[in-house]
């Protein structure tokens, strides 16, 4: 592991101990609020007698240290070469994310050497300021709660302007979009932000969150067998989806999913492009759409 969250813990909350002990004023509560603030629940068992009895060797029991200078944690060269790398992607630039001290430091892997296969190719221009500008706008009024304004291009290529309350963005690695998740408006309910014109906060607008075209959650049961890599499409055709698999065979699995209504006709094109691999096992009106669905097209190409 490049990073590990455990031990980073682990790692900090004693520099931060440390430090305060380099400052000399450093307390048996202040041990023990600095390990709970930045260490888990349990730590305190763990940390503070280690360091109150001296078998980390680094504070006495009069809770002094023979350090002179406060504890640093710079980041070993792997470490670097992974932020670099992550500095390339492109949808970075969104979040304002800035990498310093990175200059001369080669890139773990960069995106020419990884193919997504099975992405759209119309995906967003994070590249485009406009954009860019607006991702961060929407994603400020979501941690702070605040409505928005928003001129979009609706499906006809006429400007539309609406009053929304945003709730999350979510990204869809096979479309290679971002979509805003909101309420407050019947008009809208999931965004593309490549549709959006312009975006403002509307501060001490009173807006109904019932008012949502977000669609519910529906669940799908599907019968896999396992030939051709089938198992291994499926999961990555559905990689974004919450889901849940259970071998039932030799060769076969039971594979549920959990998706919003809004991504149904989405799913179902999905789920027919595995032809007799994949059966649908419920809900019936899913079945029922596969059904349709098959006539039409056996009405459009009679064999």
């Amino acid at each position: 592991m490049i990073f590990s969250e455990m031990y980073g813990a682990y790692y900090q909350t004693v520099a931060k101990i440390l430090e305060a002990a380099v400052n000399g004023n450093l307390s048996e509560k202040d041990l023990r609020e600095i390990t709970d603030e930045h260490a888990f629940s349990e730590s305190v068992l763990t940390i503070v007698p280690a360091l109150k009895e001296a078998r980390w060797q680094l504070l006495g029991h009069d809770l002094k240290t023979p350090i002179r200078h406060a504890p640093t944690m710079p980041l070993a060269t792997i470490q670097k070469r992974w932020l670099k790398a992550v500095s390339l992607d492109p949808r970075v630039a969104l979040f304002g994310v800035e990498f310093q001290g990175l200059d001369d430091v080669d890139p773990l892997f960069t995106p020419e050497d990884y193919v997504v296969f099975d992405r759209y190719g119309d995906g967003d221009d994070y590249s485009d300021e406009t954009y860019i500008r607006n991702f961060r706008v929407i994603l400020s009024a979501i941690r702070d709660k605040t409505p928005l304004g928003i001129r979009i291009l609706n499906r006809y290529g006429k400007s539309m302007f609406m009053k929304v309350l945003p709730d999350h963005l979510e990204y869809s690695e096979k479309d290679d979009k971002f979509r805003l998740i909101s309420t407050g408006c019947r008009y809208a309910g999931t965004i593309n932000l490549s549709k959006i014109i312009s975006c403002n906060p509307y501060p001490g607008e009173q807006l109904d969150h019932g008012k949502s075209r977000i669609g519910k959650t529906c669940s799908l049961t599907l019968e896999l067998i396992d030939r051709r890599n089938a198992m291994e499409r499926l999961f990555l055709h559905f990689a974004h989806f919450e889901k849940r698999a259970e071998r039932i065979a030799e060769d076969r699995y039971r594979v549920a999913l959990r998706y919003d209504q809004t991504d149904e006709t989405e799913i179902l094109i999905r789920v027919l492009s595995f032809g007799p691999f994949v059966r649908v096992v419920e809900p019936e009106s899913f079945i029922e759409l596969i059904r349709y669905r098959l006539q039409k097209q056996m009405e459009l190409y009679p064999l």
